[in-house]
């Protein structure tokens, strides 16, 4: 093997490819020695971008979550009104993971979320898509001048939530199989309309 890698960036591939080690065989099942005879590098490579295991492991985290992030706050910010920010955000839910079908394995089968269902709470600790989501949820009650008590708003998160992340574990599972196209913006007017 050879450090000539010339297919773009090396730590990204790197990150890449510890994804799919993690998922097929647990954090357990990593090194950086693997990830560098999966990208096709010299085992020593990674070491220019990651002191140890555990360093590529928190990359990974901080990968996965920015760009997620990053694709829900996009989402947000380009709705004229908090329920159009709603929508979009279930949209680019799903998108995000119908295109990344490993993070959404990564993601929610080995790191710990943390998500506090109080509406009306903050945590530190919470995932902070969820934030987002709890957030944008109270922006549109203030908008619509629309009511609820605590109980029916942490139902309403909780729907909310599990109506994207439901449907974006149904089309990461390897053997379902469907002719929907989830990143058309018709499929999801039929879904929340």
């Amino acid at each position: 093997m050879s450090d000539g890698y010339h297919h773009g960036n090396l730590r990204q591939s790197l990150i890449d490819a510890g994804i799919k080690i993690i998922n097929e065989s647990g954090k357990d099942g990593l090194s950086l020695r693997k990830v560098a005879a999966s990208v096709g590098v010299s085992h020593a490579a990674p070491y220019a971008h990651f002191k140890d295991k555990e360093e590529l492991v928190e990359a990974i985290k901080a990968s996965v979550n920015k760009q997620f992030m990053d694709e829900l706050e996009q989402a947000v910010a380009g709705a004229k009104n908090a329920e159009g920010a709603i929508i979009n955000m279930g949209r680019s839910y799903v998108s995000f993971f119908v295109r990344n079908p490993d993070y959404f394995r990564f993601l929610f089968g080995n790191q710990k979320i943390v998500a506090h269902l109080q509406p009306d709470k903050r945590f530190e600790e919470d995932y902070p898509p969820f934030t987002l989501l709890k957030d944008t949820y109270q922006k549109y009650l203030e908008e619509n001048r629309i009511k609820k008590k605590k109980e029916e708003q942490e139902l309403d998160i909780i729907r909310l939530w599990s109506s994207a992340h439901g449907l974006a574990a149904i089309v990461c599972m390897p053997s379902v199989e469907t002719s929907i196209d989830w990143e058309e913006k018709k499929i999801w007017e039929v879904l929340y309309h």
